[in-house]
């Protein structure tokens, strides 16, 4: 099922996600829904924050740049209760991100090269290990939005100055995208 992706100003973005136990209620078929979303949606990660659950679930499709970056043939992953332990600022690299829950928003992000990540897959079988290039990037955009943060707040005032018109636009309700989305109720 295709789930709507919630738009900024929505609180639930702005929620720290909580870890998840193996538990957890029809968790199958909401990793099976946020690939269906993902893909929808043209995207290449999602939080579970981005359909409305504060919960530590993160799904990544990097298939989908395999022409670019054929290390990533075939990868398409859920990350339960992910974490970052570590960030290895040795090396930072500057590229432009964009974001499903910021539709028409895009900003250059200066990141770490390399993290050192937690988390778990679908079985709950655990995994601790060091991410270097462009899925570091992807994992640290969409483990964000378990801590509550998105790319904008990595951004600098002036740059956010400069979209300030067009985060309030988002929140009125006033964008345009292809897929389905949830946007802030006004009273």
């Amino acid at each position: 099922m295709i789930l709507p992706i919630y738009i900024y100003g929505q609180p639930v973005l702005r929620k720290v996600s909580q870890d998840i136990s193996p538990d957890y209620p029809e968790l199958k078929e909401l990793i099976t829904n946020m690939f269906e979303t993902l893909d929808a949606s043209e995207g290449i990660g999602l939080a579970a924050p981005q359909i409305g659950k504060a919960i530590r679930v993160v799904v990544i499709d990097l298939d989908v740049l395999s022409e670019d970056f054929p290390e990533y043939k075939g990868f398409r992953k859920a990350f339960i209760n992910p974490h970052i332990v570590e960030l290895d600022d040795t090396n930072t690299d500057s590229s432009e991100e964009g974001c499903l829950s910021l539709p028409g928003i895009h900003e250059k992000v200066v990141r770490p090269t390399r993290i050192h990540v937690t988390y778990q897959d679908e079985n709950f079988q655990q995994y601790d290990e060091w991410i270097e290039g462009y899925l570091a990037r992807v994992m640290q955009h969409e483990f964000d939005h378990l801590d509550a943060h998105m790319f904008i707040d990595r951004i600098s005032p002036l740059r956010r100055q400069l979209i300030k018109n067009k985060l309030k636009a988002l929140t009125n309700g006033k964008y345009h995208c292809s897929y389905r989305t949830k946007p802030v109720r006004r009273a």
